[in-house]
């Protein structure tokens, strides 16, 4: 098997290993490049759910970056970024890397990834919850709330068109991870700006959970009209 995977071509090793799912992420052709171009370089020890655990993990040191740079040095705020490649590292690699040996899980993946997810923004969000200052601590249980409420709309969205996405349009976990680093950045830079740029990702959310739930609603009417 490893002399076929050798051998394969880069363009039919990206159909199959993305193959469980649609992608419309702005970010989409540089990091499926970048996992196409990892995925070999992994060793044999290295298994999807150890990689799952890694992103979560990233997730993990996130928190931990707000945690002291909420009581030992702002500075602090910047490793998060490290968190945050982590977490990209071992949640996009991990059922990739099944497609990639072909010991893919669906299902078990499936649920698995979903419930990793959730932890993840949970650690960030409660890091963030810790940091802010009076006040402003209700922005990041909003956070946690709408990417919930966004969670909840992808796997509605794969119920009612059997196509799984986990993206909003242009905008997908890598890109918020993105967004996420330049506003622990920003906050370094300039104090304060972090409730303010929070607020305002948290305002974009939520604008795209209901572009998003409105735009499924009308999926699932027009499901039911051409089964009636």
């Amino acid at each position: 098997m490893g002399k076929e995977i050798q051998f394969e071509g880069k363009s039919a090793l990206a159909q199959r290993i993305f193959s469980d799912r649609k992608r419309t992420n702005i970010l989409k052709r540089a990091e499926q490049s970048a996992i196409v171009f990892l995925l070999p370089k992994l060793p044999g020890f290295v298994s999807p759910n150890l990689l799952t655990l890694l992103g979560t993990l990233g997730s993990g040191f996130v928190f931990l970056a707000f945690v002291l740079g909420a009581y030992a040095a702002e500075w602090y705020l910047l490793f998060g970024i490290i968190g945050l490649a982590v977490n990209w590292f071992g949640d996009s690699l991990d059922g990739r890397l099944a497609y990639y040996r072909n010991i893919p899980r669906r299902w078990y993946g499936f649920a698995l990834d979903i419930i990793a997810d959730w932890i993840g923004i949970a650690f960030i969000g409660f890091g963030y919850y810790i940091y802010a200052e009076n006040g402003t601590q209700i922005i990041a249980f909003a956070f946690v709330a709408l990417y919930g409420w966004s969670i909840i709309i992808s796997q509605l969205r794969y119920k009612i068109t059997d196509e799984y996405s986990i993206d909003s349009g242009f905008v997908g976990p890598t890109e918020l991870r993105f967004i996420i680093a330049f506003i622990l950045i920003a906050e370094v830079l300039f104090h304060g700006s972090i409730a303010f740029l929070a607020g305002l990702i948290t305002l974009v959310l939520l604008i795209i959970n209901i572009v998003d739930s409105i735009k499924l609603l009308k999926q699932g009417d027009l499901k039911d009209k051409n089964q009636n």
